[in-house]
């Protein structure tokens, strides 16, 4: 059978990508083909190739809606966003043309759409020659280009509980999302060693804080800030991102307890993460479920500002259901200190941090892949029962 998937190609769509190409390896030989956009290329071979599974991938031209949270519709008439919204107008529509011409020359018999704004023009090229889509939606707030494609879809996983959807519950299932299976609760002995491992004191509780591949300034700020008093409490991991490593690296002295690292990959995250006793991060969907799978305590500070504030949303899911701390960036903006003093107060109090880790571990959806892949493969069956 041939599948295609699509994503936006960044970590948070590739990694779920891999672990629903797993789950199609273990049922039956498939063709398993990804596309994505061309800017998160290398990102995407990376992390494919690093599944240790041969999957081509491929490269679609792709343009994205500019919508910024928080901003009025006069503002996004400013210059600097309507230009390159017409822009990137042409290069859906040249997207969709060269979608169009490699679907027939390769027509899979399902298309899974994981998100991202190059799955618009895949997704009406593939409607156009009737090859059925199954989607899935990561965030607690539907993106558009999901939005746009599910009245096309044969099936719909969603990440977060189906009340936050729109979707038809027909066709939706509350999947979660697929993930690795190093994402799994870990005792601590299994802690200690990695702890270890990582060159941490394995008796001193570990703090680690990733704020996504190219980094946030203001969560690096304010952990430079606290650095001090963060160190005399525990052993700190920062994972910068790119874009600010180098600026750190030269302006940080080395210190016992203190590891500063750009990024890390597949399964050195997951290591990383796994060894923590409390993580700070973003709200990406992928990241916060991979966080529910090992149950832990956990700092949220979304990013307000991205489309449609679904940061915001997929972090009050979990604010909802008591199963993490929420931290306002623009609070932090003001007060550096703050986080600082949550960390502090989390590690001080071993009964929240068991609260918390085990309300999030209710979120945890270890079948998600596997869930996904049925869908898939119903789609495609179907399809051809059709034909």
């Amino acid at each position: 059978m041939r599948i295609l998937a699509v994503g936006g190609g960044s970590g948070g769509h590739v990694t779920p990508v891999v672990a629903v190409f797993k789950e199609l390896k273990n049922r039956g030989e498939h063709d398993l083909r990804f596309w994505c956009d061309r800017k998160f290329g290398p990102t995407a071979k990376k992390v494919v190739a690093e599944s240790g599974y041969d999957i081509p991938v491929s490269f679609i031209t792709a343009g994205k809606l500019r919508r910024y949270h928080g901003e009025s519709k006069l503002q996004h008439l400013a210059p600097s966003i309507l230009f390159p919204n017409l822009c990137d107008l042409c290069k859906v529509i040249i997207g969709f043309v060269q979608s169009f011409c490699k679907l027939l020359v390769w027509r899979p018999d399902v298309i899974f759409i994981k998100g991202g704004y190059v799955c618009l023009p895949v997704g009406y090229a593939a409607r156009l020659l009737r090859i059925p889509l199954v989607l899935h939606d990561s965030d607690a707030h539907p993106g558009l280009t999901n939005r746009l494609l599910s009245p096309f879809a044969k099936r719909i996983g969603t990440g977060a509980p189906l009340k936050y959807y729109r979707y038809s519950p027909e066709i939706a299932t509350y999947v979660g999302v697929p993930i690795s299976d190093k994402f799994r609760p870990y005792t601590e002995a299994e802690k200690r060693e990695i702890k270890t491992q990582l060159g941490f004191d394995p008796s001193r509780p570990l703090v680690v804080i990733t704020g996504g591949g190219l980094g946030a300034v203001r969560i690096n700020n304010a952990v430079v800030k606290n650095r001090d008093r963060l160190l005399e409490a525990a052993s700190v991991f920062l994972i910068s991102g790119q874009h600010q490593y180098n600026e750190l690296n030269k302006a940080l002295d080395r210190r016992d307890g203190w590891r500063l690292e750009s990024f890390l990959h597949g399964p050195q995250m997951a290591q990383a993460l796994a060894a923590a006793d409390v993580v700070v991060a973003r709200a990406g969907a992928t990241t916060l479920l991979e966080l529910a799978a090992l149950g832990m305590p956990t700092v949220i500070i979304p990013n307000g500002r991205l489309t449609a504030g679904h940061q915001l949303k997929n972090a009050k899911v979990y604010q909802d259901a008591l199963a993490a701390v929420i931290v306002n960036e623009d609070q932090l903006d003001k007060n550096p200190d703050l986080l600082g003093d949550t960390l502090i107060k989390l590690l001080k109090s071993p009964k929240i941090r068991h609260d918390l880790g085990n309300n999030f571990l209710k979120f945890a959806k270890p079948n998600a892949a596997g869930d996904m892949a049925e869908m898939i493969l119903e789609a495609a069956h179907k399809q051809g029962r059709r034909q």
